[in-house]
């Protein structure tokens, strides 16, 4: 565990304001939530720019946040492949091609998407995996709270107080995180989460610039960093040819194909988490462009959050120092004490400690885990003053809670639209649906707290997510791809694909494993067939073989099946679907035009940091 957290009257007012405004925005929204399409959808009246900053705060979670500074502890600087080559590319092509589907469809959600291109079963297959995705999302954010209340000992006082264990502390900081999200999505639906997601946009710009700049101030700057890490770790594609040779232990083909495509168009072009924030603005035009605004901070956001993981672990690993003083002629030591995780780690990363226990966990080879989801909170504590750590701590809560909120809008959207109202109660009011939103939004957190113990076998919450993403989100790309590109394709292929790629990737996952991982979690549950370098590559993979085998199996029994006639298919297939009208404005404001931009500075940014 880390030094217990000393915070003032200030950095406790910074948390307080906080929490006192997002419930503020559910209780001003509540009175506009009128119908189940202004719960829902918002409305679809929020300008571009907004949906923009959502789109992306959407995705700047827990996950984001905790998982990105995690890995770039983890792996380095590679880690910004999650980014410019895991991000952008999908982020452009959902909004040059993606979007006139969607929105031109009127889908209210991608479940809903399915039906109209394939059949129903099609759609309740995507539907039941996706409330299961996102329970499992919102889950992990609420246990990267609660671990980072613990471990700073915010409550501890507290629960002294009451007489009360401090193992509960963990328990209690799941259901706190789960009755303030519960409150303002409850209020103020897709909204209210909209407009808190742009608010965690900037607090976590507020408070993770000056973390940067303190740090790399403290390391001797970029030179200084570059002397206290291995060199693997400050480049992004050098030692690539080799899984042996890189930190990510994933080589070349792995990382493009796994991620480039697999799993960054899979999650960025399927996942209604993301896509409902575009599909709420006011029309097909500023719904492609919302992607492409999104991308542009998005491709600088590794500098905010990777970097500080490797300043973590470039730090000096604290120790016990005895000061001596001289008071009235009388010398008196002071010694700090650290804690034994604290030892045991590496720079100011911790070494993991069971969150009910409190020992140290230990690998498969018998050394202590390092608990990289504290790389930031450490850096936190270790250079933040007063005031400015309580917004750097506002700040990583904005983003534990954007996460769960964002999770909890698309699953009550799902839940009610594609499997309440389509197989459980047909023909209801708009208000009845309404009212079942607000209550599958308790159930919706209900559940998140349940799995939010499942994430405590991880020591990475990015491995945990990408593992979930390859489950779910790879399989359906290939379904998608095929969907929108080929028009032969056929409800009873997408429905065996999306079967057969969950399977396959299930089997891999069952017979490999990382080394230095015990079997369980990490994989190896069926047996060991094949170890892996890191969790990450196997994560990879594992997309690689759900996408494939869904791909080839969907053109396998659409060819044995009849396709549906192309006039049921205008609007979601590609080759019969007239283009969006753009001779309206100058080529420079042409979505076309910033994708091509985009492509450049992305490139340019690859090449800079190779």
């Amino acid at each position: 565990m880390l030094a217990r957290t000393q915070l003032t009257s200030v950095d406790w007012l910074i948390m307080l304001l906080y929490f006192v405004f997002v419930l503020g925005i559910g209780f001003a929204l509540k009175r506009y939530m009128k119908t189940s399409k202004d719960f829902f959808q918002a409305g679809r009246a929020l300008p571009a720019w907004i949906c923009g900053l959502a789109f992306i705060s959407a995705n700047l979670g827990a996950q984001e946040v905790i998982g990105m500074g995690a890995s770039g502890a983890k792996y380095g600087i590679a880690t910004s492949h999650f980014y410019w080559i895991g991000a952008i590319p999908a982020m452009i092509f959902v909004g040059i091609f993606m979007m006139p589907f969607y929105y031109g469809s009127k889908a209210r959600s991608v479940p809903e998407f399915l039906r109209l291109r394939f059949d129903e079963k099609t759609r309740a297959l995507n539907a039941c995996s996706f409330a299961v995705m996102t329970v499992f999302s919102s889950g992990i954010s609420m246990y990267a709270m609660a671990r980072l209340i613990q471990t700073l000992h915010i409550f501890d006082g507290l629960f002294y107080t009451l007489g009360l264990p401090l193992g509960w502390v963990f328990h209690f900081s799941i259901l706190l995180s789960a009755v303030i999200v519960l409150g303002y999505i409850f209020l103020g639906g897709l909204t209210s989460a909209i407009y808190n997601e742009v608010l965690q946009f900037f607090l976590i710009i507020a408070g993770f610039l000056p973390l940067v700049l303190i740090g790399l101030k403290s390391v001797g700057g970029v030179s200084g960093l570059r002397a206290s890490l291995p060199q693997a770790y400050m480049h992004s594609w050098r030692g690539m040819e080799h899984a042996n040779t890189n930190p990510l232990g994933v080589e070349v083909f792995g990382l493009a194909m796994g991620l480039g495509f697999v799993l960054s168009f899979g999650y960025w072009c399927t996942d209604f988490l993301v896509i409902q924030t575009a599909m709420a603005t006011d029309s097909q035009e500023n719904a492609r462009r919302v992607p492409l605004i999104a991308a542009i901070p998005k491709m600088f956001f590794p500098f905010l959050v990777i970097l500080p993981g490797l300043l973590a672990i470039g730090a000096a690993t604290p120790h016990n120092v005895t000061k001596e003083t001289v008071v009235n002629g009388t010398i008196v030591r002071e010694t700090k004490v650290i804690s034994e995780a604290e030892a045991k780690g590496k720079g100011l990363v911790p070494a993991k400690t069971d969150p009910l226990t409190g020992r140290i966990v230990l690998d498969a080879s018998g050394k202590p885990e390092l608990d990289y989801d504290l790389a930031i909170p450490s850096m936190l504590l270790h250079y933040f003053p007063t005031g400015i750590l309580g917004l750097g701590l506002t700040a990583l809560l904005a983003s534990f809670m954007s996460g769960m909120a964002g999770n909890v809008t698309a699953f009550n959207t799902v839940w009610t639209y594609d499997l309440y109202q389509s197989y459980i109660r047909r023909g209801a009011t708009d208000q009845h649906y309404l009212k079942m939103g607000r209550w599958a939004t308790v159930g919706g957190i209900l559940l998140s707290m349940a799995t939010a113990y499942a994430a405590t076998g991880f020591n990475n919450i990015m491995d945990t997510l990408q593992l979930v993403f390859s489950f779910v989100n790879a399989p359906l790309f290939a379904t998608f791809l095929l969907g929108m590109f080929w028009k032969r394709a056929t409800g009873n292929g997408a429905f065996a694909g999306l079967i057969a790629g969950t399977a396959a990737a299930m089997a891999h996952h069952g017979l490999t494993l990382p080394i230095e991982a015990h079997p369980g979690l990490h994989g190896g549950w069926i047996t060991v067939l094949h170890h892996y370098p890191s969790d990450m590559a196997q994560n990879f993979w594992t997309a690689i073989w759900a996408f494939g085998t869904n791909f080839v199996v969907t053109i396998v029994v659409s060819l044995f099946g009849t396709a549906r006639p192309e006039a049921e298919l205008v609007g979601l297939v590609h080759s019969l679907t007239p283009r969006p009208r753009m001779d309206h404005l100058p080529w420079w404001k042409r979505p076309e035009a910033l994708a091509v931009l985009l492509l450049a500075m992305v490139i340019t940014l690859n090449f800079l940091f190779r």
